[in-house]
Protein backbone atom coordinates (compact mmCIF):
# COMPACT_ATOMS: atom_id res chain seq x y z
CA UNK A 1 0.00 0.00 0.00
CA UNK A 2 1.03 3.43 -1.36
CA UNK A 3 2.00 6.07 1.96
CA UNK A 4 1.52 9.70 2.26
CA UNK A 5 3.06 11.63 4.77
CA UNK A 6 0.42 14.76 5.87
CA UNK A 7 1.39 17.70 7.82
CA UNK A 8 -0.71 18.94 10.04
CA UNK A 9 -3.90 17.77 11.67
CA UNK A 10 -6.09 20.42 12.09
CA UNK A 11 -9.81 20.69 10.04
CA UNK A 12 -7.63 22.05 7.36
CA UNK A 13 -5.81 19.00 6.76
CA UNK A 14 -9.04 16.75 7.22
CA UNK A 15 -10.19 16.70 3.58
CA UNK A 16 -6.90 15.33 2.30
CA UNK A 17 -6.55 12.76 4.81
CA UNK A 18 -10.03 11.22 4.04
CA UNK A 19 -9.01 11.95 0.15
CA UNK A 20 -5.68 9.94 0.29
CA UNK A 21 -7.56 7.38 2.37
CA UNK A 22 -10.43 6.91 -0.21
CA UNK A 23 -7.65 6.12 -2.73
CA UNK A 24 -6.32 3.43 -0.71
CA UNK A 25 -3.75 5.34 0.48
CA UNK A 26 -2.29 4.40 4.02
CA UNK A 27 -2.09 8.15 5.74
CA UNK A 28 0.66 9.35 8.38
CA UNK A 29 -0.19 12.30 9.71
CA UNK A 30 2.29 14.74 11.71
CA UNK A 31 1.07 17.36 14.29
CA UNK A 32 1.33 18.82 17.95
CA UNK A 33 -1.26 16.57 20.38
CA UNK A 34 -4.03 18.71 20.29
CA UNK A 35 -6.79 16.91 20.19
CA UNK A 36 -7.26 17.88 16.11
CA UNK A 37 -9.59 15.61 14.02
CA UNK A 38 -6.63 14.50 11.92
CA UNK A 39 -4.84 13.26 15.05
CA UNK A 40 -7.67 10.33 14.68
CA UNK A 41 -8.84 10.10 11.40
CA UNK A 42 -5.02 9.17 10.07
CA UNK A 43 -4.20 5.69 9.64
CA UNK A 44 -1.11 6.30 11.70
CA UNK A 45 -0.83 9.65 13.48
CA UNK A 46 2.65 10.96 15.47
CA UNK A 47 2.53 13.54 17.86
CA UNK A 48 5.34 15.73 16.35
CA UNK A 49 4.90 19.21 15.58
CA UNK A 50 5.01 20.52 12.27
CA UNK A 51 7.80 22.29 12.25
CA UNK A 52 10.46 19.57 13.78
CA UNK A 53 11.57 18.59 10.25
CA UNK A 54 14.61 16.46 11.12
CA UNK A 55 12.10 14.61 13.37
CA UNK A 56 9.37 14.38 10.62
CA UNK A 57 12.40 13.18 8.15
CA UNK A 58 13.74 10.37 9.93
CA UNK A 59 9.98 8.93 10.58
CA UNK A 60 9.42 9.23 7.16
CA UNK A 61 12.52 7.58 6.05
CA UNK A 62 12.25 4.95 8.60
CA UNK A 63 8.58 4.09 7.17
CA UNK A 64 9.49 4.42 3.50
CA UNK A 65 6.62 7.11 2.83
CA UNK A 66 5.20 7.56 -1.15
CA UNK A 67 4.87 11.32 -1.13
CA UNK A 68 4.66 14.02 1.59
CA UNK A 69 2.04 17.24 1.38
CA UNK A 70 -0.19 19.45 2.87
CA UNK A 71 -3.08 21.91 2.28
CA UNK A 72 -3.44 25.59 3.06
CA UNK A 73 -0.77 25.81 5.58
CA UNK A 74 2.58 28.10 4.66
CA UNK A 75 4.44 27.17 7.73
CA UNK A 76 3.66 22.85 6.78
CA UNK A 77 5.52 23.65 3.13
CA UNK A 78 8.52 24.79 4.89
CA UNK A 79 8.95 20.74 6.48
CA UNK A 80 6.92 19.29 3.34
CA UNK A 81 9.96 20.51 0.83
CA UNK A 82 12.80 19.60 3.14
CA UNK A 83 11.67 16.15 3.80
CA UNK A 84 10.87 15.70 0.13
CA UNK A 85 14.00 17.23 -1.18
CA UNK A 86 15.91 14.93 1.20
CA UNK A 87 13.39 11.87 0.30
CA UNK A 88 13.62 12.25 -3.60
CA UNK A 89 9.87 13.06 -3.56
CA UNK A 90 8.52 14.70 -6.09
CA UNK A 91 7.57 18.80 -4.48
CA UNK A 92 9.37 21.98 -4.71
CA UNK A 93 12.85 22.62 -3.99
CA UNK A 94 13.79 24.06 -0.01
CA UNK A 95 14.36 27.40 -2.26
CA UNK A 96 11.18 27.61 -3.94
CA UNK A 97 9.43 26.76 -0.80
CA UNK A 98 11.71 29.77 1.30
CA UNK A 99 10.61 32.22 -1.50
CA UNK A 100 6.84 31.39 -1.22
CA UNK A 101 6.99 31.16 2.62
CA UNK A 102 9.31 34.87 3.38
CA UNK A 103 7.35 37.49 1.58
CA UNK A 104 10.85 39.64 1.42
CA UNK A 105 12.52 36.99 -0.47
CA UNK A 106 9.09 36.81 -2.74
CA UNK A 107 9.08 40.38 -3.29
CA UNK A 108 12.66 40.36 -4.22
CA UNK A 109 12.10 37.64 -6.48
CA UNK A 110 8.92 39.08 -8.23
CA UNK A 111 11.67 42.79 -8.60
CA UNK A 112 13.99 40.89 -10.47
CA UNK A 113 12.08 38.53 -12.24
CA UNK A 114 9.71 42.10 -14.06
CA UNK A 115 6.47 40.34 -11.81
CA UNK A 116 4.00 43.11 -11.22
CA UNK A 117 3.81 43.58 -7.06
CA UNK A 118 4.42 46.40 -4.88
CA UNK A 119 7.15 47.99 -3.82
CA UNK A 120 8.16 46.76 -0.27
CA UNK A 121 10.75 47.53 2.81
CA UNK A 122 11.99 45.30 5.05
CA UNK A 123 12.26 46.52 8.95
CA UNK A 124 12.65 44.31 11.95
CA UNK A 125 13.07 46.08 15.88
CA UNK A 126 16.40 47.83 15.01
CA UNK A 127 15.23 49.55 12.12
CA UNK A 128 15.19 53.31 11.90
CA UNK A 129 11.52 54.07 11.21
CA UNK A 130 11.74 57.56 10.94
CA UNK A 131 14.69 57.36 8.03
CA UNK A 132 12.69 55.18 5.96
CA UNK A 133 11.38 56.90 2.31
CA UNK A 134 7.57 55.88 2.91
CA UNK A 135 4.91 56.76 0.50
CA UNK A 136 1.45 56.53 2.43
CA UNK A 137 -0.97 54.47 2.28
CA UNK A 138 1.17 51.50 3.03
CA UNK A 139 0.72 48.00 4.95
CA UNK A 140 2.56 46.53 7.43
CA UNK A 141 2.96 42.85 7.98
CA UNK A 142 5.05 39.69 8.97
CA UNK A 143 6.83 38.38 6.31
CA UNK A 144 5.98 34.99 7.44
CA UNK A 145 2.86 34.59 8.44
CA UNK A 146 -0.39 33.90 6.85
CA UNK A 147 -4.22 34.32 7.82
CA UNK A 148 -4.41 37.98 8.24
CA UNK A 149 -2.04 37.81 11.12
CA UNK A 150 -0.34 41.17 12.13
CA UNK A 151 -1.85 42.81 8.89
CA UNK A 152 -2.05 46.62 9.35
CA UNK A 153 -2.95 49.57 6.52
CA UNK A 154 -1.86 53.16 7.93
CA UNK A 155 -2.77 56.32 6.12
CA UNK A 156 0.22 58.00 7.83
CA UNK A 157 3.11 57.51 9.73
CA UNK A 158 1.20 58.31 13.44
CA UNK A 159 0.90 54.63 14.23
CA UNK A 160 3.85 53.13 12.37
CA UNK A 161 5.86 52.60 15.35
CA UNK A 162 3.10 50.49 17.03
CA UNK A 163 1.84 48.81 13.88
CA UNK A 164 5.32 47.75 13.05
CA UNK A 165 5.49 46.34 16.78
CA UNK A 166 2.54 44.43 16.74
CA UNK A 167 3.57 42.33 13.65
CA UNK A 168 6.79 41.69 14.92
CA UNK A 169 4.90 40.22 17.58
CA UNK A 170 3.64 38.15 15.02
CA UNK A 171 6.60 36.86 12.94
CA UNK A 172 8.26 33.90 13.39
CA UNK A 173 11.83 35.54 12.60
CA UNK A 174 11.02 38.82 13.55
CA UNK A 175 10.70 40.82 10.69
CA UNK A 176 7.99 43.02 8.76
CA UNK A 177 7.74 44.27 5.37
CA UNK A 178 6.65 48.15 5.02
CA UNK A 179 5.05 47.94 1.28
CA UNK A 180 3.29 50.79 -0.98
CA UNK A 181 -0.71 50.04 -0.66
CA UNK A 182 -2.27 48.17 -3.48
CA UNK A 183 -5.70 49.52 -4.96
CA UNK A 184 -8.23 47.74 -6.50
CA UNK A 185 -10.63 44.47 -6.05
CA UNK A 186 -9.28 41.71 -4.10
CA UNK A 187 -8.94 38.50 -5.92
CA UNK A 188 -6.88 34.93 -5.48
CA UNK A 189 -6.17 32.04 -8.06
CA UNK A 190 -5.61 28.69 -7.72
CA UNK A 191 -3.43 26.76 -10.19
CA UNK A 192 -2.26 22.60 -10.09
CA UNK A 193 1.37 21.94 -11.12
CA UNK A 194 3.20 18.98 -12.19
CA UNK A 195 6.82 19.68 -12.64
CA UNK A 196 6.90 22.90 -14.14
CA UNK A 197 2.99 22.79 -16.49
CA UNK A 198 0.76 24.85 -14.57
CA UNK A 199 -2.61 24.83 -15.22
CA UNK A 200 -5.58 27.41 -13.80
CA UNK A 201 -8.31 26.02 -12.08
CA UNK A 202 -10.46 29.13 -10.82
CA UNK A 203 -10.50 33.01 -9.66
CA UNK A 204 -11.95 33.20 -6.62
CA UNK A 205 -13.26 36.90 -5.29
CA UNK A 206 -12.74 37.85 -2.38
CA UNK A 207 -14.78 39.84 0.44
CA UNK A 208 -12.47 41.40 3.39
CA UNK A 209 -13.26 43.59 6.41
CA UNK A 210 -11.31 46.58 4.83
CA UNK A 211 -8.39 48.38 6.65
CA UNK A 212 -6.97 47.96 8.71
CA UNK A 213 -6.62 43.99 9.29
CA UNK A 214 -8.49 43.13 5.63
CA UNK A 215 -9.55 39.69 7.11
CA UNK A 216 -11.35 37.88 4.55
CA UNK A 217 -15.43 37.72 5.39
CA UNK A 218 -16.35 35.39 2.33
CA UNK A 219 -15.06 33.97 -0.85
CA UNK A 220 -17.01 33.35 -4.16
CA UNK A 221 -16.26 31.44 -7.39
CA UNK A 222 -16.09 31.96 -10.12
CA UNK A 223 -14.94 35.79 -9.70
CA UNK A 224 -16.90 38.19 -11.74
CA UNK A 225 -14.32 39.57 -14.50
CA UNK A 226 -14.60 39.99 -17.90
CA UNK A 227 -12.45 36.91 -20.47
CA UNK A 228 -9.79 39.39 -21.42
CA UNK A 229 -8.90 39.95 -17.77
CA UNK A 230 -8.58 36.61 -16.63
CA UNK A 231 -6.60 35.58 -19.54
CA UNK A 232 -4.25 38.21 -18.33
CA UNK A 233 -4.47 37.04 -14.49
CA UNK A 234 -3.38 33.53 -15.87
CA UNK A 235 -0.35 34.42 -18.02
CA UNK A 236 0.55 36.98 -15.30
CA UNK A 237 -0.04 34.35 -12.21
CA UNK A 238 2.40 31.52 -14.67
CA UNK A 239 5.24 33.98 -15.15
CA UNK A 240 5.46 34.59 -11.81
CA UNK A 241 5.00 30.56 -10.42
CA UNK A 242 8.27 30.13 -12.82
CA UNK A 243 10.04 33.25 -10.75
CA UNK A 244 9.36 31.73 -7.95
CA UNK A 245 10.35 28.03 -8.97
CA UNK A 246 6.97 26.14 -7.99
CA UNK A 247 6.56 23.41 -9.75
CA UNK A 248 4.72 21.09 -8.23
CA UNK A 249 1.64 20.82 -6.20
CA UNK A 250 -1.39 23.37 -5.71
CA UNK A 251 -0.85 27.23 -5.71
CA UNK A 252 -2.74 30.33 -4.12
CA UNK A 253 -2.08 33.65 -5.59
CA UNK A 254 -3.25 36.63 -4.25
CA UNK A 255 -3.75 39.71 -6.27
CA UNK A 256 -5.58 43.09 -6.93
CA UNK A 257 -6.94 44.64 -9.75
CA UNK A 258 -7.58 48.26 -9.72
CA UNK A 259 -10.22 50.67 -11.79
CA UNK A 260 -7.67 50.80 -14.99
CA UNK A 261 -7.08 46.76 -14.87
CA UNK A 262 -3.42 46.92 -13.59
CA UNK A 263 -2.63 43.59 -12.04
CA UNK A 264 -0.41 43.34 -9.16
CA UNK A 265 0.50 40.46 -6.99
CA UNK A 266 0.06 40.40 -3.21
CA UNK A 267 1.59 37.11 -2.84
CA UNK A 268 1.70 33.70 -3.57
CA UNK A 269 1.74 30.64 -1.60
CA UNK A 270 2.96 27.07 -2.83
CA UNK A 271 -0.42 25.77 -1.45
CA UNK A 272 -4.13 25.41 -2.12
CA UNK A 273 -6.07 28.07 -0.78
CA UNK A 274 -7.18 27.74 2.73
CA UNK A 275 -10.76 29.28 3.35
CA UNK A 276 -12.39 26.59 1.67
CA UNK A 277 -11.64 27.97 -1.68
CA UNK A 278 -8.76 24.48 -2.33
CA UNK A 279 -10.59 22.28 -0.10
CA UNK A 280 -14.17 22.60 -1.57
CA UNK A 281 -14.93 26.17 -3.57
CA UNK A 282 -13.20 24.69 -6.43
CA UNK A 283 -14.73 21.29 -6.51
CA UNK A 284 -17.91 23.17 -6.53
CA UNK A 285 -17.67 24.87 -8.80
CA UNK A 286 -15.71 23.63 -11.39
CA UNK A 287 -16.14 19.69 -10.62
CA UNK A 288 -11.91 19.25 -10.58
CA UNK A 289 -10.75 17.27 -7.38
CA UNK A 290 -8.52 19.92 -6.61
CA UNK A 291 -7.53 17.74 -3.42
CA UNK A 292 -7.00 14.50 -5.09
CA UNK A 293 -4.80 15.85 -7.46
CA UNK A 294 -2.52 17.51 -4.61
CA UNK A 295 -2.51 14.01 -3.36
CA UNK A 296 -1.15 12.51 -6.32
CA UNK A 297 1.17 15.12 -7.35
CA UNK A 298 2.78 14.00 -4.30
CA UNK A 299 2.74 10.63 -4.79
CA UNK A 300 4.38 11.04 -8.19
CA UNK A 301 1.07 10.64 -9.99
CA UNK A 302 0.23 13.02 -12.81
CA UNK A 303 -3.01 14.20 -12.24
CA UNK A 304 -5.82 14.68 -14.65
CA UNK A 305 -4.51 18.89 -15.73
CA UNK A 306 -7.14 20.08 -18.24
CA UNK A 307 -6.19 22.23 -21.12
CA UNK A 308 -8.86 24.40 -19.70
CA UNK A 309 -11.79 24.46 -17.15
CA UNK A 310 -14.89 26.32 -17.38
CA UNK A 311 -17.38 26.81 -14.43
CA UNK A 312 -20.35 24.19 -14.13
CA UNK A 313 -21.92 26.26 -11.33
CA UNK A 314 -21.19 28.88 -8.63
CA UNK A 315 -20.02 28.76 -5.29
CA UNK A 316 -19.28 30.80 -2.09
CA UNK A 317 -18.74 30.67 1.47
CA UNK A 318 -19.53 33.50 3.96
CA UNK A 319 -17.56 34.03 7.57
CA UNK A 320 -19.39 34.50 10.66
CA UNK A 321 -18.25 37.40 12.48
CA UNK A 322 -21.69 38.88 13.64
CA UNK A 323 -24.79 38.21 14.31
CA UNK A 324 -25.56 40.14 10.42
CA UNK A 325 -23.95 37.35 9.07
CA UNK A 326 -25.75 34.72 11.12
CA UNK A 327 -28.82 36.41 10.09
CA UNK A 328 -27.93 36.19 6.36
CA UNK A 329 -27.59 32.56 6.78
CA UNK A 330 -31.07 32.52 8.62
CA UNK A 331 -32.38 33.87 5.34
CA UNK A 332 -30.50 31.71 3.25
CA UNK A 333 -32.04 29.16 5.32
CA UNK A 334 -35.57 30.49 4.25
CA UNK A 335 -35.19 31.59 0.83
CA UNK A 336 -33.04 29.14 -0.79
CA UNK A 337 -32.24 25.52 1.55
CA UNK A 338 -31.00 24.16 -1.35
CA UNK A 339 -28.10 26.41 -1.57
CA UNK A 340 -26.86 24.81 1.49
CA UNK A 341 -23.68 22.71 1.24
CA UNK A 342 -22.15 22.83 4.97
CA UNK A 343 -22.47 25.53 7.53
CA UNK A 344 -21.02 25.55 11.11
CA UNK A 345 -22.25 29.01 12.58
CA UNK A 346 -21.98 29.83 16.24
CA UNK A 347 -22.94 32.54 19.01
CA UNK A 348 -20.79 35.53 18.38
CA UNK A 349 -19.07 36.71 20.69
CA UNK A 350 -15.99 38.97 20.86
CA UNK A 351 -13.89 40.50 18.75
CA UNK A 352 -12.37 38.90 15.69
CA UNK A 353 -8.71 39.59 15.52
CA UNK A 354 -7.71 37.22 12.56
CA UNK A 355 -9.20 34.15 10.38
CA UNK A 356 -8.42 31.82 13.14
CA UNK A 357 -11.28 33.17 15.59
CA UNK A 358 -14.02 34.18 12.94
CA UNK A 359 -17.14 32.50 14.71
CA UNK A 360 -18.52 29.89 11.79
CA UNK A 361 -19.45 29.77 8.24
CA UNK A 362 -21.62 29.01 5.66
CA UNK A 363 -21.07 27.29 2.20
CA UNK A 364 -23.04 27.81 -0.37
CA UNK A 365 -23.70 26.46 -4.17
CA UNK A 366 -26.26 27.32 -6.73
CA UNK A 367 -26.46 27.89 -10.41
CA UNK A 368 -24.92 31.60 -10.92
CA UNK A 369 -23.01 34.38 -8.85
CA UNK A 370 -25.88 36.59 -9.35
CA UNK A 371 -28.08 33.91 -6.88
CA UNK A 372 -25.46 33.57 -4.74
CA UNK A 373 -24.27 37.20 -3.82
CA UNK A 374 -27.46 38.68 -1.66
CA UNK A 375 -26.06 36.18 0.91
CA UNK A 376 -22.21 37.45 0.55
CA UNK A 377 -20.95 40.01 2.64
CA UNK A 378 -21.70 43.87 1.30
CA UNK A 379 -18.48 45.29 -0.71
Amino acid sequence: MRKLAIIGASELQEPLIRKAKSMGVETHVFAWAAGDVGEKSADVFYPISIVEKEKILEVCREVGVDGICSIASDLAMITVGYVADALGLVGNTPDAVERSTNKHLMRAAFERGGDPSPRSILADADSDLDALDLTYPVIVKPTDRSGSRGIFKLEGPELLSSAVEAALGQSFEKKVLIEEFAGGREYSVEFISYRGDHRFLALTQKFTTGAPHFIETGHLEPAQVNAETLERVKAVVVHALDTLGLKNGASHSELKIDEDGRIRIIEIGGRMGGDFIGSDLVELSTGYDFVRAVAEVALGEKPALPESIAPKAASAVRFIFSDADAEAFARLQREHPEFIVDSDVRPCGGEVTDSSNRFGHFLMRAGTAAELLPYLPAE
